[in-house]
């Protein structure tokens, strides 16, 4: 997990990198949730919110009214009770009595899965998850008289699942609210507050805008699929240029020589790597790009743990000079579909994947 209290001190103009992150688009994407959704929002800011830090995003959203936040951990969840956070926090993964006294001490509201954890909660509210198709956690749906005895409790304040294909035109979605709702008529009483939507299904599909919905990649700037109107850009990331060597036709460049050039030209090294969160899939074969001086250049060479080289042709480069590896909205530069297309990975993939050293500059 990335902490949140990356340091934030460090200067945008000093640092050899760093990820700019526009909290105004958090918000306006969290406004577009609940618009076309029509109902509160349970906004997700586990994992540092995306890479992007939960604590700020999590102020920010205070705009919104959201009902609370929903977090993976008790550690996250402390987190933000700690930065003063006072709406419910509900911890998505399972809980067991090993950490109740977390819990309680920083009023997190647990999720259960399994009779024995739950029987052994008796303070305060609980929500259930209910397993409907992801086979990943939760009671399933056709199990669920093994919890009803507990759920009597006054404690039972929600029900959900998670969906797992919201994001293809299948009948998936139907069968798991199908499912979900024959799960609930089973129950000796119904939960106050009732969740499935994540960003995709709370954006697309009317069905899942229950009590809540469960918005993430999209308050981040990913656009789901189907997703009528895209998501505000977010966040940026940039790199100063450390260095710059001419090389000639042959030579090789990074480790392996994995890439060698065609030509003679110049190559710029940008203070960032692997280990800040750049994909090893955006190099050697020139599949992923930087914007220098507003120009697009190729990534070369594998890229390394702390480094990234570019091939800036004739360009006048120098040290110092700025690469922009993903560009906010309105700037020129690679966006969040360019990198997820060049890398591979899924947009989560990517801000997660920032790494510790990279401050964090809040607009």
């Amino acid at each position: 997990m990335i902490s949140a209290r990356v340091n934030v001190s460090i200067s945008a103009p000093n640092s050899r990198a760093w990820v700019e992150v526009r909290l105004a688009a958090v918000v306006e994407n969290a406004r577009t949730v609940a618009r076309t959704a029509g109902t509160r929002l349970l906004p997700i800011v586990k994992a540092n919110a995306y890479g992007l830090g939960a604590v700020a995003v999590a102020r920010a959203l205070e705009a919104v009214e959201p009902w609370g936040y929903g977090v993976a951990t008790v550690e996250e969840g402390a987190e933000l009770r700690a930065a003063g956070i006072s709406r419910p926090i509900l911890v998505l993964l399972p809980a067991w009595p090993a950490r109740f006294g977390e819990y309680r001490a920083a009023r997190l509201t647990p999720v259960f899965d399994h009779p024995d954890a739950l029987q052994a909660w008796d303070d305060g509210p609980f929500h259930l998850e209910i397993d409907t198709g992801m086979s990943r956690g939760g009671i399933r749906w056709d199990e669920i008289d093994r919890v009803a005895a507990a759920v009597e409790r006054p404690g039972f304040e929600g029900a959900f699942t998670q969906l797992h294909s919201s994001e293809c035109a299948d009948a998936s979605v139907t069968q798991q609210l199908e499912r979900y709702y024959t799960a609930l008529t089973r129950l000796p009483r119904q939960p106050a507050l009732r969740h499935v939507a994540n960003s995709a299904a709370a954006l697309t599909d009317p069905r899942c805008a229950l009590d809540l919905v469960r918005p993430g990649i999209y308050l981040y700037g990913g656009t789901p699929g189907g997703a009528i109107v895209p998501g505000r850009a977010v966040a940026s990331i940039h790199a100063r240029v450390v260095s710059v060597r001419r090389v000639h036709a042959g030579d090789p460049v990074s480790y392996n020589a994995r890439w060698r050039a065609t030509r003679d030209t110049t190559i710029a090294t940008l203070g960032i790597g692997y280990a800040d969160g750049v994909p090893v899939t955006l190099g050697p074969d020139g599949h992923g790009q930087v914007r220098i001086h507003d120009t697009p250049c190729p990534i070369v060479g594998t890229v390394t743990m702390d480094l990234t080289l570019v091939d800036v042709g004739e360009r006048t480069v120098a040290p110092g000079d700025v690469a922009t590896l993903l560009g906010a909205e309105g700037e020129p530069g690679v966006t969040l579909a360019d990198l997820v297309r060049a890398s591979g990975l899924p947009p989560r993939g990517i801000l997660t994947g920032l790494g510790l050293r990279l401050p964090r500059v809040y607009a």
